[in-house]
């Protein structure tokens, strides 16, 4: 075969190539076709995991700042809650219990859990009434709190009810005779330390 002729041969391949229908250029093109679905499924799904991802992830760090935040208020709360009825708790037995031998010491030592009118209140009363009638009559009393719960709280206020009994004893009386009362104790945050502002007989 010369040269001149084998670009003819090529040309009838490329002429009878040419009238065919093409098979094989209409499957590249439905297999390109289907490539460029697939990837658009793929996308798709990719979206879709990835917003799920995002929203685990979004309710992961809402969750932690829920624990973090939140509860750890609750917590802390819940911490100064029980701070303001132990004061509450404990100014009450110091002001109820008291004993002759011991008087200047147990006015003292109730005098630090009280604060505001309160405070000048008992002063004045612990000393022109109970301070004569303890060392006249050997009066001695203690006072026992129960129980106390939280009628009202706030961050630098509380109310507490406490339930009270408290033993008596005197010269006359030497057996000690017990009374069970209510009160309704406010506290107030002073210092960092919650204090007696108010005493009332529930």
């Amino acid at each position: 075969m010369s040269a001149e002729q084998a670009p003819v041969v090529e040309e009838t391949e490329e002429s009878v190539t040419a009238d065919d229908p093409r098979p094989g250029r209409f499957t590249r093109l439905r297999v390109r076709s289907s490539t460029i679905r697939a990837k658009n499924r793929w996308s798709s799904k990719a979206g879709v995991i990835s917003l799920a991802v995002l929203v685990v992830a979004s309710l992961s760090v809402l969750g932690g700042l829920y624990w973090f935040s939140y509860r750890q208020d609750k917590a802390l709360d819940g911490d100064a809650a029980k701070a303001a009825v132990t004061a509450a708790s404990d100014g009450v037995v110091a002001i109820l219990s008291y004993s002759p031998e011991t008087l200047d010491h147990d006015f003292s030592a109730a005098r630090t859990r009280l604060t505001g009118d309160f405070l000048s209140y008992y002063d004045n009363f612990s000393r022109q009434v109970i301070a004569p009638a303890a060392t006249q009559k050997s009066l001695k009393t203690t006072a026992v709190v129960l129980r106390g719960a939280l009628t009202e709280f706030h961050p630098d206020s509380a109310v507490v009810l406490l339930f009270v009994n408290q033993t008596t004893q005197s010269k006359d009386r030497p057996e000690p005779s017990m009374a069970s009362s209510t009160v309704l104790v406010t506290v107030v945050k002073a210092d960092g330390k919650w204090l007696i502002s108010q005493f009332n007989p529930a």
